[in-house]
Formats: structure tokens, sequence, C-alpha cells
């Protein structure tokens, strides 16, 4: 039997069994299964050396535009910055990534022009595995939507398959071997589901000794999660394309499909819904504008430097000069993070947006 029709076969049972507290035990083993089994087609899948797309991150962050084929995506592109993408009217018109670079406000952002994806992208189809190798590096990833030929949870599914989990974070737990002592679970909040059943899940993965400790309640999805460690949580909005060829009714049972995800409705060739586009690409990157400040010199005001929400000082020593953070004294700050003006702070501080930052290196 295949990997595939292991996959199926598990699929199948989990859709059959009706879950309840007599079942938990059961179905969490054979997700824990069925996300192994995943994982293990994609590194199947891999075709060979070089054969992946060699897209270079570049700019202040990097947006993956994602869809079907023929949604729009390569419009989009044309629209949003200087890129030069193929569009036609058939599907896989893009068979490569195409990079273009978005600059809104004082931020340089990457736009990724991606392949269609197709059903069954997340074991490999239609070179799936290379696309969605790209977009799980992206900071933030736009669904675009066919107004004409609405399948929203299409790519949904392939990208949740995949280890994708879009506008959440991880769950509030972590799972540590032991040398001894069997598996056990500790938590600060009742749980709903059963010490046996969370405990089946985790020898699933071939561990029998570990500590098991969860800060909020938590589903079998949560803890397969965590055990995996390898999925990427990224935000996420929705663009519904081609807006102009459908009506207004049509548009909002398509915001129903989508749920309370965050939608834009564009008409790339006419720049209906451009411009709100854009803003919204640079506040769900959620950028901070910072100014440097040389060592004995006045702020430079004029010319910002962007870094994303939570950036540390230790990632702006890196994009200043590859030996900073080896050569790092100690850095002040004044503005919004610092607790006085001129306050001395080390590289795991984390800057706010308006803050005047000096990076003081051994001569």
């Amino acid at each position: 039997m295949s990997l595939a029709d292991k996959i199926a076969e598990i699929e199948e049972e989990i859709a059959n069994t009706k879950y309840n507290k007599a079942t938990q035990h059961h179905v969490g083993k054979l997700k824990a299964k069925l996300a192994q089994l995943r994982e293990e087609v994609v590194a199947s899948s891999s075709g060979p050396k070089g054969s992946g797309y060699g897209v270079r991150k570049a700019g202040d962050a990097t947006v993956a535009l994602v869809g079907l084929p023929s949604v729009g995506k390569s419009t989009l592109l044309n629209c949003l910055t200087d890129a030069e993408s193929e569009t036609g009217s058939y599907a896989f018109t893009t068979l490569d990534v195409v990079p273009g670079v978005l600059k809104y406000r004082d931020a340089n952002i990457q736009i990724l022009d991606l392949p269609g994806l197709i059903e069954g992208a997340a074991r490999g189809a239609g070179r799936g595995k290379e696309v969605l190798s790209v977009i799980r590096s992206a900071d933030l990833i736009v669904h675009v939507i066919d107004a004409l030929e609405p399948a929203p949870h299409v790519i949904l599914k392939e990208l949740t398959d995949s280890g994708v989990r879009l506008n959440s974070r991880p769950p509030n737990g972590s799972i540590s071997k032991t040398g001894i002592g069997g598996i056990e679970v500790i938590s600060t909040i009742t749980q709903d589901l059963e010490d046996e059943a969370i405990k089946g899940i985790v020898r699933e993965y071939g561990i029998v000794n570990a500590q098991v400790v969860f800060r909020e309640k938590v589903t079998i999805d949560d803890i397969v999660d965590i055990l995996s460690g390898t999925r990427v949580y990224t935000p996420s909005f929705n663009v519904i394309s081609k807006v102009d060829m459908v009506r207004a009714s049509d548009i909002k049972k398509i915001k129903k499909l989508c749920g309370s995800i965050k939608t834009i409705e564009v008409a790339a060739p006419t720049g209906v819904g451009i411009e709100k586009l854009k803003e919204q690409i640079y506040e769900s990157l959620e950028f901070v504008s910072i100014y440097m400040k040389p060592q004995g010199e006045k702020a430079d005001l004029e010319e910002p430097m962007v870094v994303r929400k939570g950036t540390t000082i230790t990632e702006i020593c890196q994009r200043l000069h590859r030996d900073f953070v080896r050569k790092f004294r100690y850095s002040q700050i004044w503005g919004p993070s610092a607790k006085f003006p001129g306050q001395t702070v080390g590289l795991n501080h984390k800057v706010l947006d308006g803050d005047i930052v000096s990076i003081i290196t051994h001569r």
C-alpha cells in the first residue's frame, strides 16, 4: 500500500469515527499517525537536488501570493510592484516564482507570485512541495480567491496539511523527553482530553518517557503540532480578485465562505482596491520604524530603518554588519522602549516604533 493510500485510509477512518470521550484516545493516535505520514510524503516527494525554487529573501519582509491556478496572482503582482509577471486566461501561466518589490511608506516589501497550488499539493502534486516550501518561509500569506470560481477551502486544506498555521500562535505547552518515569502529564487548567489519550498521542511518536506540560486548554491537533516541531505560524488575509465581473450578492457569499478572516476586494486591471490592499499588507506585517544614531553623532531622523514588531538589537546588528554581534559592547536607546533617555540595553532588547538606537562596538 502506498503512502497516499495509507493517508486516504486514515483520513476516512477519522471522518467516520464519531468523536467523544470514549473515542478520543483512538482518534488521537490516528491523527498522530496521519501527521507523520504526511511529513513522510513531503520528504519522499523531493525532486532532484537543485530542482526547487531558488528564491532569495529581500527587502524588509516577504509576502507570498497564494491561490489556485489563474486566480489573478500575476496581475496583482504587476499592479503592486514593478515586476512583469506573465498573465493569461489559461491555467498555470506562472511556472516559476516571480518576485517584485512593493515600496510603501518607508518599507521595501518583497512580493512573490507563486505557481498555483492544486488539490494534493501537500503530497507533492503539481510541484506542490516546492511551492509550499517557499510559502513556509514567507512573513505574510495573501490568499487570492477568484470571484468567478471561489474555492477557498482547497488552499486552506493544503496549507494546513503541510504544517502552515494561519493567524494563530503555537500552543502554550511543551513535551520534554526524560530518561525514566514514563509519561507525566501536568496541566495548569482542566483539559477536555483524558490523560490516557494524551499519553497515547505522545507514544505514537515513539516517546515513552516524557514530561508533558500544558498552560491552556489543548486539542488533539495542538498536541500533534507540538510533537511535530515543524509547524510555522504565519499571518494571512484574503483577497477576492475579479470583483468587477460578479454581482455584489456573489461577493457576499464568498465572504461568508471565508469566515472571519480579513478579506479585501480588488479588480486589479481597473485599480479598484489596490491602495487598500497595499495598506493591509503593510499593517499585517506589523512594521515599526527606528532611527539609527552613530556613536558621537546626531540621529538620522530622515531615513528610518524599517523592522518588524518584536525585532531585537541582535537582529538590528546582523542587518547593519555581519561583525556587529561579535564586536557588540552595548546599545543605547531613546524612545518608547527605553525606561529613560539613553538607557543602556543588551542584545535581547526589543525595539518599539520611534526608537532611536545607538550600537556601541569594540574598536
